[in-house]
């Protein structure tokens, strides 16, 4: 299965709100999956400043979007899956680019299972050692 190009796209225009001297804000879907403050929520999406003034720590990898932000003096730890990323925007021109939501699938249980099952089976069978002969 090949890796999503929105996280690709999220970094990219990140970049260009700064190089272009504009404010990058993003807007979430927010859902039990997504851990923002749930006071600034409206009809389930929030909208981040993750300028460089107002995130500390940002990190765009290929599965979160999380960083540290203060709101109403108070520190948080924002942590949003990058399927729920709506869009990403430069606050002063509105440009951007908006995305599907892609809503975030933990790893189910019985897959858990299986993989722990393929690591016991592959620790049971005898591991070849190799020995100095002189």
């Amino acid at each position: 299965m090949a890796t999503s190009t929105k996280p690709y796209l999220l970094r990219a225009l990140y970049e260009w709100c700064l190089d272009n001297n504009q404010t990058p804000h993003i807007v979430a879907w927010v859902n039990e999956h997504t851990r923002v403050p749930m006071q600034y929520v409206r009809d389930n999406e929030i909208v981040l400043n993750i300028g460089p003034t107002a995130s500390h720590n940002l990190n765009i990898d290929n599965e979160w979007v999380n960083f540290s932000a203060r709101f109403s003096g108070v520190a948080h730890e924002i942590w949003i899956p990058v399927g729920h990323i709506v869009s990403i925007f430069g606050r002063e021109s509105g440009e951007g680019m908006g995305f599907e939501v892609e809503p975030y699938q933990p790893a189910s249980v019985e897959a858990a299972a299986a993989e722990d099952k393929k690591t016991e089976s592959a620790e049971d069978k005898p591991k070849k050692v190799l020995k100095l002969v002189k």
